[in-house]
């Protein structure tokens, strides 16, 4: 025999005997949605947050799913709260974003905001839907402030684990300091 002959097949093999089988029940649906926690409302149902080294961003978007649930919302130390990225690129950013406006009359806008407090109010209100009615009643539920005022100094505040800062805090930028750069002289 030639060395170019086609090997043998293998035999093959005998069928397994088939079991019956029980119907099958429903799937289940399989959900994909990633489960939120849910922030412990206070005794009054307010939410006080202290937004000292939380990413701004992530902090925003747990704050805007909370107040579109009903829940009400208090931030507070909203300066304290850090941006992710170099420096100099978050400034120049913020920077370009502050020359648009109206040519004809800046009264007409758009208006951008320079103080710590509405920066992150800005932020949370550019993740729901302002137009909506329940968008414009979540952003009354919300409110945000610059440090910690003297009648919420004595309430507990809570942390969010999904938006704290992962890194080395001074890797980041506080809101406060891009206030600053942006124009804020508080």
């Amino acid at each position: 025999m030639s060395s170019k002959a086609k090997a043998k097949k293998p035999a093959k093999k005998a069928a397994k005997a088939v079991k019956p089988v029980k119907a099958a029940e429903p799937a289940k649906a399989v959900e994909t949605v990633k489960p939120v926690k849910a922030v412990a409302p206070a005794a009054n149902g307010v939410t006080y947050i202290d937004a000292t080294g939380h990413i701004a961003g992530r902090l925003c978007s747990e704050v805007a799913s909370q107040i579109l649930r009903g829940q009400r919302i208090v931030v507070l130390n909203a300066e304290k709260a850090v941006l992710s990225g170099k420096r100099d690129t978050v400034i120049a950013a913020w920077k370009q974003k502050l020359e648009l406006g109206s040519k004809v009359n800046p009264i007409y806008g758009p208006l951008h905001p320079r103080k710590p407090d509405n920066i992150m109010w800005r932020m949370v209100r550019g993740m729901v839907p302002k137009t909506k009615p329940k968008g414009t009643a979540g952003l009354k539920r919300l409110r945000v402030y610059i440090g910690v005022p003297e009648k919420y100094a004595g309430v507990t505040m809570t942390k969010l684990d999904d938006a704290l800062a992962t890194r080395p805090l001074p890797m980041y930028m506080t809101i406060l300091d891009l206030a600053r750069n942006i124009g804020w002289n508080g």
